[in-house]
């Protein structure tokens, strides 16, 4: 698992990937030719200050750890942004992860 770092790659997963949105987490995924899992995580000033912003990314990286390890063949040759929203901060990690798991299972990723 690696990290999305040029603007390109988010902005082609904006425009031509596949969302889903939840109160606290949007996420966009598409398929890559890389082969390996790519994560880009996104904050707004919306979100709040410095602080309240780096604990966004950080529980959303942590549940997204949590997702990885228990479904990581499916997970393969994907890139995911995942954005995070207002009452992100509000939330602990199983509940992102329990919304990312459904988010992935909407979009066919992981099966039911």
């Amino acid at each position: 698992m690696t990290t999305l770092k040029r603007n390109t790659d988010y902005r082609r997963l904006y425009a031509r990937g596949t969302s889903y949105a939840n109160p606290a987490l949007v996420t966009y995924f598409m398929k890559n030719r890389a082969g390996i899992c790519r994560i880009g995580i996104t904050t707004s000033k919306k979100i709040g200050n410095a602080v309240e912003r780096n604990k966004s990314r950080r529980l959303i990286r942590a549940a997204f750890q949590n997702v990885y390890k228990e479904y990581e063949a499916y997970l393969q040759g994907y890139d995911f942004v995942f954005v995070a929203r207002g009452k992100t901060r509000y939330r602990k990690s199983y509940d992102l992860e329990t919304v990312m798991v459904a988010h992935l299972k909407k979009g066919g990723i992981i099966p039911r």
